[in-house]
């Protein structure tokens, strides 16, 4: 069976996620006043009765306090039903294969409570009003999701199951890189989505060249990730020349002559004093908090795989 779970702010308690959206809706264009109510929710796929959702929903998966919710098998019509007859549902559910984190604590939750679910995945639901399909689209791509790692359903959701995998069996793919020339490694690099420059691409093609085969699409990504602006900050410890009123200043790795090196002499000036015990290390900072504790910040996350 496939459970779904809808979660709305309780009457009396804010919409803050409604109203940030209508406030971008009128700052772009899309609505001037943009009538919606915006919720969030999950899928739970296994053999769950209804008694067993609810207790889930009320101990788990919602604050009773200060929200409402609803809860039966997809394609129920109570979860069609809007909260105004002029008012349509738009889901926003991860693709597949996106990293679902909440879906998974959610999931082993579950089994806390001694329960099974077969699968769990989560998705934000929207109810708007006063939109044609037109503008409704415009705002599903900009504000309601994000089309690299999310997918929207206008209307009801009309699903029996959720793809849980199957078996995996190796298959070998190679990716025929040598004899592109610039325009296909461009194409390569956004539909291949590596998001790597034509200089890039030219490289990694120039080297697979030298040896002499292809690579695979398992060594092409590792290259794209670890040559990734999120993995190896190019634009930040990169080569700047920047043009200003007092003239031309450049820097051979922005990141360290600028911030590193003023973290550095602002420590030396403080001497004994600096309260800061690591920094720019594992993507973490470590302060003092007092003679016995020392605080920890760190504020990355990655996505997995990752390089």
């Amino acid at each position: 069976m496939l459970w779904e779970v809808d979660i709305f702010a309780a009457p009396g308690f804010p919409d803050v996620v409604a109203r940030q959206i209508a406030g971008d809706a009128h700052d772009l264009g899309i609505a001037d006043q943009l009538e919606l109510i915006a919720g969030r929710g999950y899928l739970l796929q296994g053999d769950l009765s209804a008694d067993d959702v609810e207790r889930l929903t009320r101990e788990l998966l919602a604050d009773p306090v200060v929200e409402q919710t609803l809860t039966a098998l997809v394609g129920d019509e109570s979860l069609r039903r809007p909260p105004r007859p002029e008012m349509r549902a738009v889901h926003v559910l991860p693709k597949p294969g996106v990293m679902d984190p909440v879906a998974e604590s959610a999931k082993k939750a579950i089994d806390d409570f001694g329960l099974h679910a077969e699968a769990v995945r989560t998705f934000k639901k929207y109810w708007i009003a006063g939109l044609d399909d037109q503008r409704l689209e415009i705002l599903s791509a900009k504000l309601l999701a994000n089309d690299a790692i999310e997918q929207t359903v206008v209307g009801p959701l009309e699903l029996d199951h959720l793809e849980i995998g199957r078996p995996y069996r190796f298959a070998l793919k190679t990716v025929p890189i040598r004899e592109l020339d610039d325009e296909a490694l461009k194409t390569l690099s956004i539909e291949g989505q590596l998001y790597l420059s034509l200089t890039e691409m030219q490289t990694i093609r120039d080297y697979y060249r030298e040896l002499g085969r292809d690579p695979t699409d398992v060594e092409l990504e590792t290259i794209a990730q670890t040559w990734s602006e999120h993995c190896s900050h190019k634009t930040l410890a990169g080569r700047i020349e920047y043009h200003g009123p007092e003239g031309v200043i450049r820097f051979e790795n922005m990141l360290k002559e600028t911030i590193f090196a003023a973290t550095q002499a602002i420590r030396q000036r403080l001497g004994d004093e600096d309260w800061c015990v690591s920094v720019f290390r594992d993507n973490a900072g470590v302060v003092r908090f007092d003679d016995e504790y020392n605080v920890v910040f760190k504020v990355e996350t990655h996505n997995h795989p990752s390089a």
